[in-house]
């Protein structure tokens, strides 16, 4: 850097990396509103790039669109390459898809916006305030999701509806088994989860839902290939190992 020295140098990358640290939640944040605004659905929907005002005239109940705000929301989706930008004849400013944007469509299979919406819920993302006190005292008074909530995670899906509507998108209804079934008509498959999460599974052909909770007795546990998938201990928050 030009007009400091060494030492006011490395001062002031220290500080810059600490600012970078503390504001990189935007990015997720802004990720989860264009997800929530079906951006880049509306984009797909027309096959090209759109303009600001085309975009803001496709977002769902918004009667008053923030056009100000929302640019500043996909300036950042453009610099963290989730939306292409070019500049049309007029000079308007046009957003199109990437590779990134096509896994956050909502209206299609392979996506993953259920899961980035469930990792970006306040009920999922509250528990890291308490993180710093279960480091002074343990997990005596429960984890940091226990200690926020009141309940342990999987509790919670039965709780609240909205979560466990993001938790079973997310995964446990089936969704990888059906694929595998589909492509293999001749396998049968069992799919094993909570029965709440089991309950809301839609109709997959080959597929059995069962409801049940691990370390407990299996019901018809014939299978040749058991899949097991973010499993974590009924009585802690350690991997499930007992088998």
């Amino acid at each position: 850097m030009k007009g400091v020295n060494k030492e006011e140098e490395e001062e002031l990358l220290g500080q810059i990396e600490i600012w970078k640290y503390m504001l990189s939640f935007t990015d997720s944040v802004a990720l989860k509103c264009v997800v929530e605004l079906r951006i880049a659905d509306i984009i797909d929907r027309y096959g090209k790039p759109l303009s600001l005002a085309q975009i803001a005239a496709n977002i769902e109940d918004a009667p008053t669109p923030e056009l100000a705000l929302l640019q500043r929301v996909m300036r950042v989706m453009v610099r963290r390459k989730i939306f292409s930008a070019e500049k049309s004849e007029s000079g308007e400013t046009l957003y199109g898809m990437t590779r990134a944007s096509t896994w956050i469509l909502r209206d299609t299979k392979m996506t993953l916006a259920p899961m980035l919406l469930l990792e970006n819920h306040p009920i999922h993302l509250n528990p890291a305030h308490y993180i710093s006190d279960c480091v002074r005292e343990g997990y005596k008074n429960g984890t940091p999701f226990f200690r926020c909530h009141g309940h342990d995670q999987f509790e919670m899906t039965g709780l609240d509806a909205d979560y466990n509507r993001l938790f079973n998108e997310g995964g446990g209804i089936g969704g990888s088994l059906s694929e595998i079934v589909r492509a293999y008509p001749h396998i049968k498959g069992i799919n094993f989860d909570l029965p709440h999460v089991v309950a809301t599974a839609p109709k997959y052909d080959g597929i059995t839902h069962v409801g049940g909770i691990v370390g407990r007795p299996i019901p018809e546990k014939t299978g040749k290939v058991i899949i097991v998938d973010h499993v974590l201990d009924p009585e802690g928050d350690e991997p499930f190992t007992d088998t």
